[in-house]
């Protein structure tokens, strides 16, 4: 009686501990997909933010030959690309860092406000703006950066669901415990973004 009782007892406790053996290797690997995913989407972040850095000395150069007189905006842009370029090195080399993306935020909200700036004074230049390599890589940049906003929006996707994933109890025990840390979402602090249109009748 006793030996069948502890034989019992020692199915049930193997069958349990084989019950979540199986459930955290489902955890485990449920985890590195969705890691995976997420620093996926970033990779498409990373190949966008690229063409656009890459971008931005042939739209210098360009506005040189016109406006000799802003080279104070122009060296602006250029130190601004170099930031944002070493800060997208930083973030491609761990995606799920929260400081990296921060300051890759930032960067590329410094980046735009002096492009902003840039092209608010390539308006007092007419022969600028008629430049048919002027127009071109304007039509380019624009194109990139609504191809970095899809991409951003696809990679914050991927860390909710991973976070998500992440969080949910019993999965929390099983992350810490496997070490997958939280990953940080990819925002840009920039004041037009936050501000709503104004329509003037």
């Amino acid at each position: 009686m006793i030996k069948t009782g502890m034989i019992t007892l020692i199915v049930v406790v193997v069958g349990l501990l084989a019950l979540i053996g199986i459930y955290a290797i489902g955890v485990y690997n449920g985890l590195v997909k969705l890691r995976n995913m997420f620093r996926n989407a970033f990779s498409q972040i990373d190949v966008q933010l690229k063409r656009r850095h890459d971008l931005i000395p042939n739209l210098v150069e360009t506005a040189k030959a016109y406006m000799a007189h802003e080279s104070g905006t122009l060296e602006a842009v250029i130190a601004a690309r170099n930031g944002a370029e070493s800060a997208r090195q930083a973030a491609a080399a761990n995606p799920g860092d929260a400081a990296a993306l921060q300051k890759l935020g930032a960067a590329e909200a410094g980046l735009g406000g002096v492009l902003g700036r840039l092209f608010a004074v390539s308006e007092a230049y007419p022969d600028l703006k008629a430049n048919q390599n002027m127009m071109q890589l304007t039509e380019e940049l624009t194109t990139t950066e609504n191809k970095v906003a899809f991409s951003r929006q696809a990679y914050n996707d991927s860390v909710l669901a991973y976070n998500n994933k992440r969080e949910v109890f019993p999965n929390n025990i099983f992350a810490g415990i496997f070490g997958f840390s939280e990953a940080a979402l990819f925002e840009i602090e920039s004041p037009v973004e936050r501000e709503a249109p104004k329509v003037q009748f």
